[in-house]
């Protein structure tokens, strides 16, 4: 890094991806900083700058050397599991600072020795305590995924047997039968089924009761009259809807086939009626929020169906560097492996990454929105103007 580069980030002052310290706190105090930047986006620690001022006062040969020393034992014996940090110095305007580099962990969560895990906040750090963010940073580091967890309560006798068997047979071109094959193992082979249990994914895609055992997980529609949810301009709203992922994909797709305006293709009398918005843009954009949600976020998927625009909200930012811009180039990570793996016996699921493309594609005006704070990836569709 030059020196001109690091004077620009202490000018714009901390954030959460930078912290200011004049010189280094208590080692635990110093493991608390590393934990937190592992277990968000990593980040950088500039040693020798007043945190309240950022005024410069730069550190002493021998207080670099005391601070690498202080700063490997932290990283490997105060950090669990031990994290690899990387330093330099840096002179500017005859001050030599240290920059600490901490990158975003593989292995998270992190913890300190009593097991107390960090995240950033902002330009600070606070404690997780949840159980949902504590499951959302296994996720991240892929030491968990939220369609594999077993559902307690649940077992193969909670699968719709015909259902099930329709499925296997278009996947394999037989039934269980002709393949020989009991029902909880051929679950258990798929990852629907484990220690007993089905798993998450086995109850969105195959139980009847998937609106009893994980209400949270479906689609719920509002159409108004308005461009905001103020006052009672409702003209249609549905519940939760019932049902198994297919269903609850059928029933929004429903809703907006109600809702949304229709238009003559051509002149005359017999001319074919279409969506004002092509409805690739719906069947690409519901399959994408059922499958790539974050269902360690215990919310519903919300439709909104505004005067000037339709939003889809999903629960969960984009996960791990995934950007905008990345899933609209078709690159997608595997939020759900097992749901992404058999969606496409299920739903018009096509995978690969392109369903963002496709939906661009049919209709360039739409845009995303990846809401880091709010934990929401929002798809807007606005409505055409004059119809």
């Amino acid at each position: 890094m030059e020196a001109l580069e690091l004077l620009d980030i202490i000018q714009r002052g901390e954030s959460s991806k930078v912290q200011f310290k004049e010189r280094l706190p208590h080692t635990d105090s110093l493991a608390h900083e590393l934990i937190a930047f592992s277990n968000s986006d990593g980040g950088k620690i500039i040693i020798g700058v007043n945190d309240k001022t950022g005024e410069l006062n730069g550190v002493s040969f021998d207080e670099i050397q005391a601070a690498n020393q202080k700063l490997v034992n932290a990283a490997s014996q105060s950090v669990f599991p031990a994290i690899i940090i990387s330093s330099e110095v840096i002179n500017v305007s005859d001050h030599n600072l240290m920059i600490v580099t901490v990158s975003e962990g593989l292995s998270k969560p992190y913890k300190d020795r009593l097991g107390t895990i960090y995240v950033k906040n902002g330009s600070d750090k606070r404690r997780v305590t949840s159980n949902d963010e504590i499951a959302r940073l296994l996720q991240s580091s892929k030491n968990m995924f939220a369609d594999e967890i077993p559902v307690n309560g649940t077992t193969s006798a909670d699968v719709n047997l015909n259902y099930f068997n329709s499925f296997i047979n278009r996947r394999y071109g037989r039934s269980l039968d002709e393949l020989g094959i009991s029902l909880p193992k051929a679950l258990e082979n798929l990852s629907l089924l484990k220690e007993g249990s089905l798993t998450l994914a086995g109850v969105l895609l195959f139980s009847e009761n998937r609106h009893i055992i994980k209400p949270l997980f479906s689609i719920q529609c509002v159409a108004v009259d308005d461009v905001n949810l103020n006052g009672n301009t409702f003209k249609d709203n549905e519940p939760a809807f019932e049902g198994k992922i297919d269903e609850v994909y059928l029933k929004a797709f429903g809703f907006i086939n109600r809702n949304i305006k229709k238009i003559q293709t051509g002149t005359s009398f017999n001319s074919l009626i279409a969506w004002e918005i092509p409805q690739e843009v719906f069947e690409e954009t519901l399959v994408n929020s059922l499958i790539h949600r974050d269902y360690f976020v215990q919310s519903t998927i919300k439709v909104f169906m505004f005067s000037d625009r339709i939003e889809i909200v999903s629960p969960g930012k984009l996960p791990n560097s995934l950007t905008i811009e990345n899933i609209s180039n078709g690159i997608s990570i595997a939020r759900n492996p097992v749901l992404q793996s058999l969606a496409q016996y299920i739903l018009p699921y096509k995978g690969l990454g392109t369903g963002i493309g496709r939906a661009i594609a049919a209709y360039p005006e739409i845009s995303f929105i990846n809401d880091v704070d709010s934990e929401q990836f929002k798809v807007i569709i606005p409505r055409p103007v004059n119809r």
